[in-house]
């Protein structure tokens, strides 16, 4: 639900955020203790980058909060004019196009005998393909991937889309009930509040601490407050620069201190709110990331322009992978050509989509509407 230009400096924050993703799940999949960069930087502080790419998850889900929120309130004048039809039309043509074709693939994939796309009992609960494409469609993979465990290695990834998609389903009707901005943010307070408490009452259940509505949902609500707050405060020149600077640096220590596994009640709240403070800083400028800051940020804003369908498909890359380059076998910096092969061949798999197949559909989608 973008309208107008896209904003440089929050795809700059998305990328990071999809890159952590992508570098956690290959490190899950080839441990990378036995390479270069372990022996240049040491494994402690590769496994430090490369274990906590959930976090990059919850940074999803607060600039989520934040456009739709924005977006929502730009598009009907204020978020009381709320078109619920549009509203969901809007979101049905950016995600279901992906998510279909990403359903497809996988199930021909499982279909051909490919082994690594086939459903899988973790939990010692065998789950067919239809309660898996229909917790999909339906937004509860989160809830069976809770119940049954990761069954199903590419699908897995569903369980993010499946909280962000539950909390928008309410998102207008809570516009149009409350109306007011001023009761939104009590009631998405409440929503944050609630947040670390279910984490911390679910720990040692990675389905509910990680995985659930309520674990997840103050994130989404942190990014909903941003943008109602984004109109009335304003972070620009030196000092805020530096407040940012001090924000995102408190971030890196949060990432780097521990695993979400023993972080996550409060750090899941810290990485939303400090994101909110970057989301802040990025409100009302949309012109490329400063000179002074280089090429490489260009990389990021690039990677974040393809976020969902980089997070969607690059398990599909990674799958294949692991296929023809089974983990037992690859040793040593063979494992970092393969790091590189996978960012590349995700890259260009995910422009693919979005050029040919994705952002033509939401075109053709969003003009199938009547006169609102």
């Amino acid at each position: 639900m973008s309208i107008g230009r896209r904003n440089a400096r929050i795809d700059v924050i998305r990328g990071v955020s999809i890159l952590l993703v992508l570098f956690h799940h290959f490190n899950i999949a080839y441990r990378l203790n036995d390479t270069f960069l372990a022996q240049v930087f040491g494994w402690d502080a590769v496994r430090a980058v490369a274990r906590n790419g959930n976090y990059g998850v919850t940074m999803f889900f607060v600039i989520s909060g934040y456009l739709i929120t924005s977006n929502a309130g730009r598009r009907w004048s204020g978020l009381d004019g709320i078109n619920a039809r549009a509203f969901y039309r809007l979101r049905i043509a950016r995600i279901v196009p992906c998510l279909v074709l990403l359903l497809g693939t996988v199930n021909l994939l499982a279909l051909a005998g490919v082994a690594i796309f086939q459903n899988h009992a973790p939990g010692g609960t065998a789950v067919s393909f239809w309660l898996v494409n229909l917790a999909s469609l339906t937004f509860w993979m989160n809830v069976l991937i809770g119940m049954h465990g990761w069954v199903n290695y590419p699908l897995g990834v569903l369980w993010s889309l499946s909280v962000e998609e539950v909390f928008y389903l309410f998102f207008p009707i809570l516009c149009l009930v409350l109306r007011r901005e001023a009761r939104l943010l009590i009631f998405w307070a409440a929503i944050i509040v609630i947040g670390p408490v279910y984490r911390f009452t679910h720990q040692g259940d990675e389905g509910g601490f990680l995985y659930a509505y309520f674990a997840s949902f103050d994130g989404i609500a942190i990014g909903c407050c941003t943008a109602l707050l984004a109109k009335r405060i304003t972070l620009h020149g030196r000092a805020a620069t530096l407040l940012q600077g001090i924000v995102a640096a408190a971030m890196v220590v949060l990432y780097l201190g521990g695993p979400i596994a023993e972080t996550n009640v409060l750090g899941v709240t810290g990485m939303a709110l400090g994101t909110a403070v970057l989301l802040l800083g990025a409100s009302g400028r949309a012109a490329t990331p400063a000179v002074g800051v280089g090429r490489v940020l260009l990389g990021f804003e690039w990677f974040g322009r393809l976020s969902y369908e980089l997070y969607l498909f690059h398990l599909i890359v990674l799958g294949a992978m692991r296929t023809l380059w089974p983990p037992r076998v690859v040793t040593g910096d063979v494992k970092l050509l393969l790091l590189a092969g996978f960012f590349v061949l995700s890259a260009a798999l995910s422009a693919g989509i979005a050029r040919l197949y994705s952002e033509p559909l939401n075109r053709r989608i969003r003009a199938w509407r009547t006169a609102e």
